[in-house]
């Protein structure tokens, strides 16, 4: 039977998550502390709610970032943004180090963040009733920004074999050939952790010219690639793709200062920089001085903070596989390739899952289980059957998660 003391099952005690979760500077606050945070994450459900399906991670921030926002409100300096160019020779530099992508600075603009640029730049091109391609299963929001543009969703589902994802690119191009005008491509992919590798994106690149289609790439969580992997932006695989692409980066996620409400957006061809040079004036304007201050502090100064985050979130998806493998249920799991959410396959405990969404497991684990999870449905009908979860936190509250899903699962 599945029931036994947490203790017993993990090897160890609850109090001592806090030393193991320790990696140089990275630390998580007590669930306590954590429980004062006035983010979404923890006012979103009451107290007794494990919170696990929002894109933050619970680490402290980096000392460099913390600093530097100090540093703006005692000097009272907290106006409007306005010029900056610190931040795209930062991001530059980071490019270059990180990715050995060569930006000039000039061709960096800044936005409130990722959504709100992909919107800006698909209103200069698009009209309503237009046709934007997405590779399901992807991040929710998506469909609210093509929503919000008034434009019509073409899904080319991404291939799963085994948990492993792929493009697929026959559906791509039959995508492109009747008519889809924008491709918001995501990579590192959202939720599956996969990354595409610069063959494919330069192949994706070549299609997007022959079809005129523009490759609108979130790139968000590019920093946070494993060791074992090769993150290659996609501006950076071909010539067509400079061509063809607009990327959309931020610091925000990979050093955790989504609150910030600062995104970048880079253009380098001239068709493309066009585009963006067509920008309202506000779509700057609008982003946060303490966003921009923050994230050059993170571009430039919080790269060892980064590689201590990025050891820490390996050591937690394995644990995470090592967790579920435990279990004598049948959840499948891939470790991502980049990322902190672990996309979990349910499709095998309940047939039901499988046929329709009449079955709520989100609803099911929040009810049961006092855990809130992603349900896999909102990422399109291919997520049908999955959950994702957020690991970017304490081993404490890891294992906590996975024995209330374990719990509620055995019971169904």
């Amino acid at each position: 039977m599945f029931f036994i003391s947490q203790a017993t099952y993990l090897g160890y005690s609850p109090d001592m998550a806090d030393s193991i979760n320790k990696h140089e500077q990275i630390s998580v606050p007590p669930k306590a502390t954590l429980l004062t945070r006035k983010s979404e994450k923890w006012r979103a459900f009451d107290s007794e709610i494990l919170p696990m399906p929002f894109a933050v991670m619970d680490y402290d921030l980096s000392q460099s970032i913390k600093d530097s926002l100090i540093s703006l409100v005692n000097a009272s300096d907290a106006g409007y943004l306005g010029k900056f160019p610190e931040l795209g020779e930062s991001l530059a530099q980071f490019a270059k180090s990180r990715w050995n992508w060569e930006i000039e600075p000039t061709d960096i603009k800044i936005c409130t963040d990722v959504g709100v640029g992909v919107i800006e730049v698909c209103r200069q091109i698009l009209k309503s009733g237009d046709q934007i391609m997405v590779n399901t299963p992807v991040y929710f929001n998506f469909f609210n920004w093509i929503k919000e543009l008034g434009c019509e969703v073409y899904d080319a589902p991404l291939i799963e074999k085994d948990l492993k994802y792929s493009l697929d690119f026959a559906e791509i191009e039959k995508g492109y050939s009747s008519g889809v005008k924008v491709h918001i491509l995501c990579n590192p992919h959202n939720p599956v952790g996969a990354i595409f590798s610069k063959d494919d994106l330069a192949k994706l690149a070549d299609l997007a010219k022959k079809y005129q289609v523009l490759i609108a790439s979130d790139e968000i969580h590019a920093p946070l690639v494993f060791n074992e992997n090769n993150f290659v932006p996609f501006l950076n695989s071909s010539e067509a793709a400079r061509e063809v692409g607009i990327a959309f980066l931020s610091a925000t996620k990979s050093w955790n200062i989504a609150g910030t409400k600062c995104a970048q957006i880079v253009a380098v061809h001239p068709k493309t920089k066009a585009i963006v040079n067509r920008l309202p004036i506000a779509v700057h304007s609008r982003a946060s001085l303490f966003g921009a201050v923050a994230s050059v502090a993170a571009y430039r100064d919080s790269i060892d903070w980064l590689d201590a985050v990025i050891e820490e979130l390996d050591s937690s998806r394995r644990h995470l596989q090592s967790l579920l493998e435990k279990l004598d249920l049948t959840i499948g799991y891939k470790p991502p390739d980049a990322g902190y959410f672990g996309w979990l396959d349910l499709r095998t405990l309940n047939s039901e899952l499988n046929k329709s969404t009449k079955v709520d497991i989100a609803g099911i684990l929040l009810s049961q289980g006092k855990i809130a999870v992603a349900p896999g449905h909102l990422y399109g009908a291919s997520g049908l059957g999955f959950i994702r979860i957020n690991f970017a936190t304490s081993r404490e509250i890891v294992d906590d998660a996975v024995m209330r899903i374990a719990t509620v699962l055995h019971s169904l």
